[in-house]
């Protein structure tokens, strides 16, 4: 047998240049008490965590692999719930930075997510319109709601009578009776799409963007409240009533909806609030004590109402009817007295329009100390804004403005180079050149510059040049971080750079079908003396040619240079006359991108056609054309002193190539976008990657082996999966929370295997040691401990079995009881009598026993060694969940008890206070008229 060559295997080491993807939403979080510091927003596959007022990350939670597209923060601050676009809902464990529950249940990407009241319900939506509601704590789906044509845009729950409401792309508002889940009420009055709805006034209205500039506002009236009011002795005249914009009081009766089903509540159409931005509603939320609303479309504007308290309405109203009194006494008119009525726009007050630096993707709000607003804004140029008003102000402006965009690009990156010595690399986009620190991936400088499409680090590492779409070439020193010159090198795009083996100069090529060599010079700066100098460029020759030249790079001799061409060719030539060498043609695209081997003997060219081709520079023959992405190759670089290259295509992934053997080696993927530009590290240890998505990725060679035939297995498997997963059946329920691998439900099962034979070992040697005991008639030593209980810091073989049980996964564990053979049931059944018998986790021990009695009741009921045991735990069981029961309810009265009398010391004080305000006031009194006597 041959041997099998072996590859180092490339990993992605850490992403940067991120502040926040555009696709994901922007969560105030609430942390170590502090309100509106913390943030929580999705990048990439990962959600960070940044405190708005360092600038700086506080944690970091690890995705998989695909995109985050929703985050829904918990209320009981210690969770979050993360949605992706496979369709995975993550529970994230703040404190531990671990995701602790995985649900999958959709089919594609998740995009509303939100817990309830009390945390311990979630509901989410996706683009296949299917609407599911988990239950956090037993870590399972409880029911899937279909009944939406459109994308899910939105879910929320409604604190009274179990009601769920979402909205959708098919224009209807739908409530969902949640004890029966069937869909009770549809809002049908929206021409167009419904983006988001918010829920305010405990329940009692909500309020809808749609794809105009329209508010829609809609209250919602329960029917056991409507039958209390019936009793009300208080007549219709006095009571507070809503009139709408056009000054007509609603009477609920103004949108036709079928209502005679609508045994929960009733839902009729206020009003209407007008929007000033004329695109669609993007989102809107509101804070957690509904005192402000905000909204936002595509623009670049945010939108402030105040929600007014019932109390502030009720002074308005009453404020109001007496101007209506003063008024009708005045005219004489002895007629019946008129009833003010409030407008909605009394009710959702207009305060301002704040204006942000780019255009908005997400928006949340919480409300700081007395009235103060403070916002952050998610914007789509990969920064984070925040800004806080005064609600109480009417047009107020924005305060203590401040922007979170140094740690990223505002655009595409769209070049990317190491320097000489791997220890910094060097962005350049539509807006900034960055230099970033490999090893603590921190920018060290941002230097502002025109459109990027190439770069490199100039000769000792402190100058960069920078090729532009302007046709400029622009020179910055990095240490002062300043513009040193720029050089109006061509009338058209530099396509490409490349420095001369020598390190004397560099070549540049651009879309003016020219090739132009510049030589490193140091000049004089007029401005100041003559001794100090500055690096510039000296134009030295150029080369005419009859295409744009998309791509350049010389050999490593110094004796060709390589020209690719927008007729699909490349010209080789030699770079000391500059005479024809070669021609290059297959291609049946142009050659968007090129690079040249260490030892000038191997030249390969990644084409739009998809194909990289392999040329040697002997006679300029193709020893191969591969099929390599499923788009258009972006970039391709040697690995350097060796032949193994890698490739970038638009199709997001980047492919590592054996030049030699013409074999695909290893398929790195991360990027959730087009791969515009990346660049090996002089040693070949490292590898970055810029991509469309504005994320940079950085890939370091490990020391793990790669070997080819197990690298194609995975690749098989996965595709399988893959395979498998788009044509299957939609999930049921009761397989609707994460379904492990079989690998990991076997392993588990066994282990349950080998601790029960571990007890059966211990508890017989145990039994051994009392009888032997016994026989001589005095105490002996123990046998000693065997390891694994050790391990698990427990001396019976009893607490070791109930460590076992407990460390399988909740979502998991009755998976992992359904693999065990019948003979090991039966000991599982004797073991749970003893935890019974002891009162050890009875919640986990009556779930491991009822599910084995489930799935086994035929075998268990013939079984002479069993029945016994069922009738002793028939018993048991009701008396230890009795137990639980009255404890529950106990500790359940004790707190409603402890509760009542710290309110009522609450109100004590509070009278206390006024009165000793009332006392003080009278000595204030008796003094002043004191010093006045």
């Amino acid at each position: 047998m041959g041997l099998t060559k072996q590859y180092l295997r490339y990993v992605q080491d850490a992403v940067f240049g991120l502040v926040a993807s555009q696709k994901s939403n922007v969560v105030y979080m609430e942390l170590k008490g502090m309100r509106g510091r913390h943030c929580a927003v999705g990048v990439c596959e990962d959600v960070i965590i940044w405190d708005v007022r360092t600038g700086e990350k506080y944690m970091t939670l690890k995705g998989d692999k695909h995109e985050v597209t929703k985050i829904a923060r918990s209320p009981d601050r210690r969770h979050m719930a993360v949605g992706y676009n496979d369709g995975m809902v993550r529970i994230f464990d703040i404190p531990s930075g671990e995701a602790t529950i995985n649900f999958s249940g959709h089919k594609s990407t998740v995009t509303a997510l939100q817990y309830d009241a009390k945390g311990l319900h979630l509901v989410s939506g996706a683009k296949d319109t299917d609407v599911i509601v988990w239950d956090i704590v037993s870590e399972s789906g409880l029911y899937r709601l279909k009944g939406h044509k459109g994308m899910v845009t939105q879910a929320r729950f409604l604190q009274q009578n179990n009601v769920l409401i979402t909205s959708s792309k098919d224009t209807f508002v739908k409530f969902w009776d949640l004890d029966t889940q069937h869909c009770f009420h549809t809002l049908v009055g929206h021409r167009t799409e419904i983006y988001d709805f918010v829920i305010m006034r405990d329940g009692h209205r909500i309020v809808t963007g749609s794809g105009d500039s329209e508010l829609r506002v809609w209250d919602i009236n329960y029917i056991t409240e409507e039958a209390g009011k019936q009793h009300d002795a208080e007549p219709e005249t006095k009571r507070r009533r809503l009139q709408t914009g056009d000054g007509v009081a609603s009477d609920g009766e103004d949108e036709a909806e079928d209502s005679d089903d609508m045994t929960i509540l009733r839902c009729s159409k206020v009003g209407s609030i007008m929007r000033q931005g004329r695109d669609r509603v993007v989102s809107m939320t509101t804070d957690g004590s509904n005192q402000v609303l905000v909204c936002h479309g595509n623009d670049t504007s945010v939108e402030v109402f105040k929600l007014p308290t019932e109390h502030e309405l009720s002074k308005r109203q009453i404020k109001r009817q007496k101007k209506l009194n003063k008024k009708s006494k005045t005219d004489g008119g002895e007629g019946e007295t008129k009833t003010a009525q409030l407008t909605l726009d009394d009710e959702i007050q207009k305060v301002t329009s704040i204006k942000m630096s780019s255009k908005i993707a997400s928006v949340d709000v919480v409300m700081e100390e007395g009235s103060q607003a403070k916002m952050v804004a998610m914007l789509n140029n990969n920064s984070l804004q925040t800004c806080s008003c005064n609600i109480d102000v009417k047009k107020c402006t924005a305060e203590n403005e401040k922007s979170l965009a140094l740690l990223g690009h505002r655009t595409d990156v769209r070049t990317v180079s190491f320097s000489s010595d791997n220890t910094a690399i060097l962005s350049a986009s539509g807006e900034a050149a960055k230099i970033w620190n490999r090893s603590t991936l921190q920018c060290i400088r941002t230097m502002p510059c025109s459109y990027a499409l190439c770069s490199t680090f100039a000769p000792g590492d402190r100058h960069i040049i920078v090729g532009t779409k302007s046709g400029k070439l622009q020179i910055f020193d990095i240490a002062s971080g300043s513009l040193l010159e720029s050089i109006d090198a061509h009338s058209k795009e530099v396509w490409s750079l490349a420095m001369t083996p020598d390190k004397r100069g560099i070549v540049s090529g651009s879309a003016d079908q020219q090739v132009k060599f510049w030589n490193f010079e140091l000049v004089s700066d007029k401005d100041e003396s003559s001794s100090s100098k500055r690096l510039s460029l000296e134009h030295s020759r150029t080369l005419r040619m009859d295409e744009d030249i998309l791509a350049v790079q010389c050999s490593s001799d110094n004796r060709l240079i390589a020209v690719s061409l927008l007729d699909n060719t490349v010209k080789v030539f030699f770079t000391d006359t500059l005479k024809f060498f070669l021609s290059l043609y297959g291609h049946k695209l142009p050659v968007l991108c090129l690079d040249i081997s260490t030892d000038s003997t191997l030249l390969v060219t990644g084409s739009a056609d998809r194909n990289a081709k392999i040329w040697g520079l002997d006679f300029g023959d193709c020893h191969k054309s591969i099929f390599a992405h499923d788009d258009s190759i972006m970039c391709i670089k040697f690995i350097p002193r060796t032949h193994l290259f890698f490739t970038g295509g638009k199709d997001g992934t980047i492919k590592q190539w054996d030049a030699d053997n013409f074999e695909s080696i290893i398929t790195l993927q991360g990027h959730h976008a087009e791969v515009w530009c990346m660049t090996t590290s002089p040693s070949g240890n490292f590898l970055v990657t810029g991509s469309h998505d504005k994320s940079l990725r950085l890939w370091e060679k490990t020391r793990e082996p790669l070997v080819l035939e197990d690298q194609r297995e995975m690749e098989r498997e996965k595709e399988y999966e893959e395979s498998v997963g788009q044509t299957g059946e939609p999930v049921e329920l009761t397989v609707i929370k994460d379904p492990p691998c079989l690998y990991i439900l076997v392993l588990q099962a066994e282990r349950l295997m080998e601790a029960l034979e571990l007890y059966k070992e211990e508890t017989e040697k145990l039994q051994q040691h009392i009888v032997e005991c016994k026989r001589v008639g005095k105490q002996l030593p123990p046998p000693p401990l065997h390891p694994m209980l050790m391990a698990f810091s427990v001396d019976t073989p009893l607490k070791y079995m109930l460590e076992v049980l407990k460390k399988i996964r909740s979502s998991e564990l009755e998976e992992s009881l359904l693999v065990l053979p019948f003979n090991y049931v039966i000991d599982l059944i004797q073991v749970t009598d003893k935890f019974l018998d002891r009162g050890w986790y009875i919640e986990l021990t009556c779930r491991v026993l009822f599910f084995l009695l489930r799935v086994h009741h035929g075998q268990v009921t013939s079984s002479p060694i069993l029945m016994p045991i069922i009738d002793r735990l028939r018993g048991s069981t009701q008396t230890k969940v009795h137990q639980i029961r009255d404890r529950i309810g106990f500790n359940m009265s004790g707190l409603q008890f402890l509760q009542q009398h710290v309110d009522k010391s609450g109100e004590v004080m509070l009278f206390m206070d006024a009165t000793q305000k009332q006392k003080t006031k009278k000595k204030k009194q008796k003094v002043t008229l004191s010093i006045k006597t």
